[in-house]
């Protein structure tokens, strides 16, 4: 029983940061309609400003560790306010009511842009991103089972500060105007301009907080395995995330997370020894294949029907 806890834990410790990598897809398709192919490219590229901005901050006199981090993450912060805007202003400011097909392409084109140019500004070494998670294992619930249940600090304090940003994001949508405005335009652009919300500062605005969000998931996953350009790579392991839980679906992305976070481990452990091991790299897309299948819209995501 407590091998089995251990592994549901750690599995619900790696949907949260799936979650987090998730919600950037879907607070962009939900209020302008384009599916962010360059969500990867951006957890990069906050994490390589937030490593960097880390680095280059002691040399001015600022030595204090919680300072140095508070500074660096707020640059990197700007700094994705910046490509936030500049994405907005430049790229889907001109692409408005274009075909999907046309947006997918822009956002592709984003991706290897940022990817370039986080290499010309902040190099293409390995860097480390030190926020002082502990990284040591701990015991817990000794007296209750026998030798405990093992959990990694680290991922335990990743999952929290993923689950306070998605708690965040949650409250930020339906107490705020802001939110209520953003929640309009997700339903219908047309009606929310007739009422007088503007599109293109609401879009700015999802931009920006998807950027935030990138800034989090790419400081937790650097800090995990470093900042290197493999971390694009984080964003192909949220794709099944967003299709379990459905593309327009905030509370989707965080139970479809946890589905997939627990899913890979439990059979991982209890299935890999039959197949040879593996599973975890590849559960996540079956799973995925089959909701395709049943359902496609994913467990939250809403039905379309077109009248003929």
């Amino acid at each position: 029983m407590a091998f089995f806890l251990e592994t549901l834990l750690g599995g619900l410790m790696a949907g949260m940061l799936y979650s987090l990598v998730a919600l950037g897809f879907v607070l962009i398709y939900k209020a302008s309609g384009v599916f962010n192919f360059a969500q990867g490219a951006m957890v990069l590229f906050a994490a390589l400003a937030m490593a960097r901005f880390s680095e280059w901050i002691p040399a001015l006199g600022i030595t204090d560790f919680f300072t140095v981090n508070l500074l660096a993450f707020v640059g990197a912060g700007a700094v994705m306010f910046v490509v936030a805007w500049v994405i907005e202003r430049l790229v889907l400011r001109s692409l408005v009511n274009q075909e999907g097909t046309t947006l997918l392409m822009a956002t592709l084109g984003i991706t290897y842009f940022m990817e370039g140019l986080g290499q010309t500004l902040f190099g293409s070494s390995i860097y480390k991103i030190d926020i002082g998670m502990p990284k040591d294992p701990v015991m817990l619930l000794e007296s209750t089972f026998e030798g405990g249940i093992l959990i990694n600090k680290e991922d335990f304090y990743a999952a929290i500060i993923a689950a306070a940003l998605v708690a965040l994001l949650s409250m930020f949508f339906q107490k705020t105007a802001t939110g209520r405005a953003l929640r309009a335009v997700a339903d219908d652009h047309q009606a929310a301009q007739s009422i007088g919300i503007p599109l293109n500062r609401i879009w700015v605005i999802v931009w920006c907080v998807a950027g935030v969000v990138a800034l989090v998931a790419g400081m937790i996953w650097g800090s995990k395995l470093g900042v290197q350009f493999s971390l694009t790579t984080v964003a192909l392991r949220a794709l099944p995330v967003v299709i379990l839980g459905g593309l327009t679906s905030v509370p989707g992305a965080i139970v479809g997370g946890l589905i997939i976070g627990v899913g890979e481990k439990l059979s991982e452990v209890y299935l890999g020894p039959f197949v040879g091991g593996g599973i975890e790299i590849w559960f996540a897309y079956v799973l995925a294949l089959g909701f395709l299948l049943i359902r496609p819209q994913g467990l939250f995501g809403e039905k379309i029907i077109d009248r003929v």
